[in-house]
């Protein structure tokens, strides 16, 4: 298995930019779209890959951050949504040590397929960067992938009783958890769409 939680993503970033634009940020988030706060929220959108996440929640009027440690990804991103206002950011999970050197503590934190990418040790230290980073009252969106795992890439069966459980002692509960199936035409792969609150 891979070393790191990037692993694969920076080769394969050319497919990878096609297939993450090739679905839109309501339709991957429709089951919990209704829990995002009116604009404008501070956001950040952690793994934010192409930014299609992040260009969308900006649209909407929010203040967002997109964190992308793949500079393939993260370059695209820059180029694609050029015409909206999103402060990106080069840093990695499980620390987020950039990030967490600012001063903004966010109402939304986006972790949208990425925590699946860590391991146990690596969760329990990224739960505690997403809590030193979250607003009070904030949310974090999380999704977790379930299936067969790409060949030169890294990933675990994470389970949302595992991280409702990690995020109980810092005060977060879970406020959806959901199954979905279907997305990108993978009928072998199934999501779990998860949000804490503060």
């Amino acid at each position: 298995m891979p070393k790191t939680s990037t692993a694969g993503y920076g080769e394969q970033a050319s497919t990878l930019v096609v297939q993450y634009e090739s679905i839109t940020f309501e339709d991957v988030h429709r089951d919990v779209l209704h829990l995002l706060p009116a604009p404008p929220a501070r956001i950040v959108d952690v793994g934010a890959g192409t930014g299609r996440d992040a260009a969308a929640l900006a649209r909407r009027g929010h203040q967002v951050v997109a964190v992308e440690p793949t500079a393939e990804l993260r370059e695209a991103g820059r180029k694609l949504h050029a015409d909206v206002d999103i402060d990106w950011l080069d840093d990695t999970l499980p620390a987020l040590a950039r990030l967490r050197e600012r001063p903004t503590r966010f109402d939304v934190i986006m972790l949208t397929a990425v925590w699946m990418h860590l391991d146990a040790d690596e969760r329990v230290q990224a739960m505690g960067a997403v809590d030193a980073l979250l607003a009070d009252h904030g949310l974090v969106f999380l999704s977790l992938r379930h299936g067969p795992v790409p060949a030169g890439r890294r990933m675990f069966d994470v389970s949302a009783a595992e991280t409702i459980a990690l995020a109980e002692p810092y005060g977060l509960r879970s406020a959806h958890c959901s199954q979905r199936s279907g997305l990108m035409d993978r009928t072998d792969v199934h999501w779990t769409n998860l949000v804490l609150q503060r």
